[in-house]
């Protein structure tokens, strides 16, 4: 198994990890596509696994990192759990074992520092004062520091929205950070219900694989993601078993936009270069979307959107 940091690295500026800069959609759609084409197993021509090159680890944060939602996704209160929902949706549709930090599962964000005097992680407080005693601006270095610090993910996971978020009565080490509505398993449209639909069941060999209990997809198989050069909707396929097909289309922006086509184009822009995704997915059962919770396995929602509002995303299935 393969534990690395080039997808969290990538926001990484000229002067390190305290000078982050703007994450580039192309640049996280292609780290993230190179290493699951990088740990693909070998298969025979029709398609089954012959030799194992070796097994991703998939995860967004970690006790190391900030939030998913503020640095990949959107932490703006009108965007968070719909973005945390389609990160949910990416994630699990990657091959590899994922990974869920604590609070992910509720879209926990980013907490909020008023000062040096506020952070525990000692990386982020040494950080600050080497800065300043080299000159630089007090309030330009608790910029650089805020947005990654390893304290992030370190402030109380929230059990409820009351004032320590039912973590303690006493004081916590950390200020519990912006507090998102809690009960958050129980909601239907709920970010933490998002991920648990999504999760595959326990790994099991190809010989032993049998229709998937509903509401769960199998592990994923390898097939690379469409228009990785284009900083637009991402066209995930999935192969898992000869009797069963997955895919996952997303739109990691706050824009609205037309879904993507089987060639990575939007639906409708194919322009007769063979069936799009549309009639290939047409039947397909609508297992997950994030700007709907009212899609779930069963509900009679199918086939490929025709549009996919800001940070959407649609989780297709359908039988061979």
């Amino acid at each position: 198994m393969v534990f690395q940091f080039e997808h969290v690295s990538l926001t990484d500026g000229p002067g390190g990890k305290f000078d982050p800069q703007p994450l580039e959609l192309v640049t996280l759609k292609q780290n993230l596509a190179h290493w699951q084409a990088a740990l693909a197993p070998d298969t025979t021509p029709n398609g089954a696994v012959s030799a194992e090159k070796g097994w991703n680890s998939a995860y967004w944060d970690n006790h190391d990192q900030p939030r998913a939602v503020s640095r990949f996704g959107d932490d703006d209160p009108a965007w968070r759990v719909r973005s945390a929902k389609t990160l949910a949706t990416i994630l699990h549709t990657h091959r590899g074992t994922p990974y869920i930090y604590q609070g992910e599962e509720l879209g926990m964000a980013n907490t909020v520092f008023r000062s040096i005097d506020d952070y525990r992680d000692l990386e982020s407080v040494n950080h600050f004062h080497e800065r300043v005693r080299a000159g630089d601006d007090p309030a330009a270095v608790l910029a650089g520091i805020a947005p990654v610090s390893r304290d992030n993910a370190r402030t109380p996971v929230h059990w409820d929205s009351s004032e320590k978020a039912g973590f303690t009565t006493g004081e916590p080490l950390d200020r519990p950070g912006p507090r998102p509505r809690h009960r958050q398993r129980r909601r239907p449209g709920g970010s933490a219900r998002q991920r648990l639909r999504a999760l595959p069941p326990p790994h099991r060999p190809a010989a032993r694989r049998r229709r998937p209990r509903p509401g769960h997809l199998p592990a994923p198989g390898g097939r690379p993601p469409h228009r990785l050069g284009h900083p637009a909707p991402v066209a995930r396929p999935r192969d898992a078993g000869r009797r069963h097909r997955a895919a996952a289309a997303h739109r990691p922006v706050r824009s609205r936009g037309p879904a993507p086509d089987r060639a990575g184009r939007p639906a409708d822009g194919a322009r007769g270069r063979g069936p799009g995704a549309r009639g290939q997915w047409s039947g397909a059962e609508q297992v997950l979307r994030a700007a709907d919770p009212d899609v779930q396995p069963g509900s009679a929602h199918a086939g490929l959107p025709e549009a996919l509002p800001g940070w959407d995303s649609v989780l297709l299935r359908r039988w061979a």
